[in-house]
């Protein structure tokens, strides 16, 4: 009896460990792998249970045929290789889409159990039975059911071999775990079947959980189920980006060291955690539960990345969140959080809008100083003109005032002077109106872009401030602006005209300036308003030998210059941009070297 007792205390540590592993299993794993991994120990406990009564009803108290309880004890031993088989291919491909053609692992193990209930009338299964394996004789059909058992115990083997060598190595731990689990039964099994060594029933169970417990310990305690390959882990834990993977239970199941340093976590406290669970408890990442879960369901009922830009304020940084499904010939096998640290980008960001800005206002500053070179110019002559006409009006009337109660002076010498008064007068008239158009033209240019407002203009009202405002260093440069207008000069455009004389002016300035650097004079620049196409067509020509290709290569696209350090390259860069934002417009130029450029600005009329 010494040595039953031996195999019953084996048997019921085995179920003991075996219920403790289903505990473990399906707290930790995902739903497939829950299931076939219970699958598998449910066998094991069958078996154990069956051999467990049939050593307390059979070898202790002789009430019961053994081999009434091996009809029991061979459900779990009949299915326990094939759910081994279906636990490696799920292990292997993290997830499998389940289709009919999986049914046929079960017929062999079907067919063995009905020939075994029914085995005392044919005695396939068993000739003789024995609870020591060296006294069986066994029946043909056991051969065959032996035979399928270890091919499905082997191709699970292999798919778990290739799986780990494949990730961590064939020298890896996992991969020298799962050989050494897998030997134990087998080994035992053939020296059990071929009667090489006496040994009882009791010792196959024992024997298999045993390889179980191994390939637990490999696939569990070694991360053995980790997305990304150990392999490839050290590779992804030096990357730049953190990333998360979630399961379909939200689940944490892999990370990279990355992600650690950058959340100031440590491992244990991240693997198996819910996600949303390790949201609601680190409150001040500032984190919003519910735009998370929108977005997780968004990318994961789709083939799309979900993108995200979020600010975490515990650690004061900013990041690109990339969602993305992950799947594998049509499974499921997880969610990828990606998270893209553009902390710096932004800082980088915002000191070029800064920079951008201290170049935008030079410029308008610069424009400020040329506007009011020409307004010093422009109220000159007009200003002199109204002081010459105050003095000759002050010289009337000190004639006039003599010439009362003078019997000399006649009626008509007294129209006379009303007459060159009134002339002066006149002229003064002008030349206030004139300074008027001035100042008001230079008001709306002052106004700043972040306060204009879309209005319209007629073409006649636009001429007019591109002549006053440019009259001035035109005439310096000894430059004529050729004006010609192919259109009704009433017709009106919709948006803000101080934008637009602003662009024109920018580029008649660059004209000029073109000429200057050649040391020409007495040229002209041709200004041309036209339609075409829908569109009202603003033309600006040269001849002053065209753009250089350095400058053609970045013209629009970036700040360019050719004035050196007297540029700041923002005119056309800003020109295009205000172009294209305030009138939904485009400008374009050709240029043709040794000759002149022309620049085009189109308008939707």
């Amino acid at each position: 009896m010494i040595p039953y007792l031996f195999s019953l205390i084996g048997l019921i540590l085995v179920m003991i460990i075996t219920l403790l592993l289903f505990l473990f299993v399906n707290k930790k794993s995902q739903k497939q792998i829950k299931i076939s991994f219970s699958c598998l120990l449910l066998c094991l406990l069958i078996c154990c249970t069956g051999l467990l009564l049939q050593i307390v009803f059979c070898n202790y108290l002789n009430i019961v045929p053994p081999i009434y309880f091996d009809y029991f004890v061979y459900i779990g031993t009949c299915f326990l290789p094939v759910c081994f088989l279906i636990m490696s291919i799920i292990f292997s491909n993290t997830k499998v889409k389940f289709s009919k053609k999986y049914l046929l692992l079960f017929v062999i193990p079907i067919i063995s159990l009905l020939i075994l209930w029914t085995n005392d009338l044919h005695h396939l299964f068993y000739e003789h039975y024995s609870i020591n394996m060296n006294e069986c004789v066994y029946g043909p059909w056991i051969y065959i059911h032996s035979l399928y058992s270890y091919i499905c115990l082997l191709l699970g083997v292999i798919f778990l071999m290739r799986y780990s060598i494949k990730n961590s190595g064939f020298f890896s731990k996992q991969s020298v775990l799962i050989i050494l689990g897998v030997s134990i039964p087998l080994i035992i099994n053939i020296l059990g079947s071929l009667q090489i060594i006496p040994m009882s029933i009791y010792i196959t169970p024992i024997s298999f959980a045993l390889a179980i417990f191994i390939d637990a310990f490999a696939i569990f305690k070694f991360d053995f189920l980790k997305i990304a390959p150990i392999a490839l882990q050290k590779i992804v834990d030096r990357i730049s980006d953190s990333y998360i993977v979630i399961n379909e239970d939200n689940t944490i199941t892999d990370f990279n060291q990355t992600y650690l340093d950058t959340f100031n976590a440590v491992s244990n406290d991240v693997r198996n955690k819910d996600l949303f669970e390790l949201v609601k408890n680190n409150k001040d990442l500032g984190i919003d539960v519910d735009i998370l879960q929108k977005s997780l369901n968004e990318a994961n009922n789709s083939d799309k990345t979900v993108v995200l830009e979020k600010h975490f304020n515990k650690i004061n940084k900013y990041f690109h969140i990339e969602i993305t499904r992950i799947e594998s010939k049509g499974n499921f096998l997880g969610t990828l959080i990606l998270l893209k640290d553009v902390t710096q980008h932004n800082i980088d960001m915002q000191t070029i809008k800064d920079n951008q800005d201290m170049l935008v206002e030079k410029e308008r500053l610069a424009s400020l100083g040329q506007m009011i070179g020409g307004i010093a110019h422009n109220l000159k002559t007009p200003i002199m003109s109204i002081a010459g006409a105050a003095e000759g009006l002050s010289d009337l009337i000190k004639e006039y005032d003599s010439s009362i109660g003078d019997p000399e002076v006649t009626e008509e010498d007294h129209h006379d002077i009303a007459k060159d008064m009134n002339e002066w007068i006149e002229k003064m008239k002008t030349h206030l109106s004139y300074m008027s158009d001035i100042i008001t033209a230079i008001k709306g240019q002052a106004v700043a872009f972040s306060e204009q407002t879309a209005s319209g203009f007629t073409v006649k009202e636009l001429i007019n401030y591109i002549d006053i405002l440019m009259k001035h260093e035109l005439k310096n440069a000894l430059i004529a602006l050729n004006l010609q207008a192919d259109i009704d000069t009433s017709t009106t455009v919709k948006g803000n005209i101080n934008s637009l004389v602003q662009v024109i002016n920018n580029i008649i300035s660059n004209a000029i300036q073109a000429y200057q650097s050649q040391g020409k004079t007495n040229e002209s620049i041709d200004f041309r308003i036209y339609k075409e196409n829908n569109n009202l067509v603003f033309k600006i020509s040269d001849m002053a030998g065209g753009l250089p290709d350095k400058v053609t290569e970045k013209l629009f696209k970036e700040m360019v210059t050719t004035k050196g350090k007297n540029g700041t390259g923002l005119g056309l860069f800003m020109s295009y941009s205000n172009i294209k934002a305030h009138f939904n417009g485009r400008l374009r130029y050709e240029t043709e070297k040794g000759k002149g450029t022309s620049f085009f600005i189109e308008i939707p009329i």
